[in-house]
């Protein structure tokens, strides 16, 4: 008796169990958890894939770095000559208004004079260096917008890949978890184990780490993965789909027998009693043993008479 009631328990399946609701509180606390950690890495495979598969450095040649160095050279001394020449202009205002007050209250200025003339000399002198110095600003500017273009090109070509292969690595991540739930949820039903909340949960978090990167790559990414949203979302379709076709199959399988275990019509559940009909849907719910030809429940898994399949 015992060794039939344990084979009887052993073969009771997930669904005809309620999961309790202590079962159901920690696969939620399962699933934040498995969520904080695959968010943590969703979040390094972007640093990961920046320091070792698809580093983003651009090194210019020699050339685009002497003509970028002769720019900024020519600036630097540009800076230098229009300061000294806002210098030179106001030490020049200073000393005209002195040399023209010494005139108006008609004391000697011969030295104001002279200071004044020296003054505008050194005028002259910073403006022209200011030109001479613009000149060479001007001179050196094309070279150095085609080597800083150049660079901003690498840039964006290498940011690019990296952007990309950081798609394909999150990509990954969301398939081979989303695939490891289903899996998992498909091996513990067939087990009949009462660990399939674990599963669930591992499923759900791969749920939501779907719409947390589809979110991620409709806002910031156009090219070169503008479609990456809409090919997640027909993979995640075709995948759920996938295991709702197949535990539709197998509770094609294990429903009728459920039903007959309960003493109810295979076919729509409706109570049966000693009748050869079902009352709910008029279908046959005894019918005679291929094997024996004694009467036999429709659905059961052996004939009670002769033992047979």
């Amino acid at each position: 008796m015992s060794t039939v009631t344990r084979s009887t328990r052993a073969a009771v399946d997930v669904e005809e169990i309620q999961t309790t609701k202590s079962e159901k509180l920690l696969a939620v606390v399962l699933a934040i958890f498995l969520l904080i950690g695959v968010v943590w890495t969703y979040q390094k495979l972007d640093d990961w894939a920046a320091r070792t598969v698809a580093p983003v450095q651009v090194e210019l040649s020699p050339a685009d770095q002497a003509a970028i160095a002769r720019s900024t050279t020519a600036n630097q001394r540009l800076a230098a000559a229009q300061t000294d020449a806002l210098a030179a202009q106001s030490d020049m205002e200073l000393k005209r208004e002195a040399y023209r007050t010494a005139l108006d209250a008609g004391q000697p200025a011969n030295d104001l004079e002279r200071e004044y003339k020296a003054a505008q000399e050194e005028l002259v002198r910073a403006q022209d260096a200011a030109g001479a110095a613009q000149a060479d600003v001007e001179a050196t500017r094309p070279a150095a917008a085609a080597a800083y273009q150049r660079q901003q090109q690498q840039l964006q070509t290498k940011t690019d890949h990296h952007e990309f292969i950081a798609f394909l690595l999150r990509l990954g991540l969301l398939f081979g978890l989303l695939g490891f739930g289903y899996w998992l949820m498909g091996r513990l039903r067939r087990t009949h184990s009462r660990y399939f909340p674990v599963a669930l949960a591992v499923a759900g978090s791969a749920g939501v780490l779907a719409l947390v990167m589809a979110a991620d790559y409709v806002t910031d990414y156009v090219d070169p993965v503008a479609l990456g949203p809409l090919v997640l979302a027909i993979v995640g379709i075709g995948l759920t789909l996938v295991a709702f076709a197949a535990l539709q199959r197998y509770l094609a399988r294990r429903v009728p027998i459920r039903r007959v275990r309960k003493h109810e019509c295979p076919f729509c559940g409706y109570p049966v009693g000693p009748n050869d009909h079902c009352e709910g849907c008029g279908r046959q719910v005894v019918a005679e043993c291929a094997s024996c030809a004694e009467p036999r429940r429709v659905g059961t898994l052996h004939c009670g008479a002769c033992g047979r399949a």
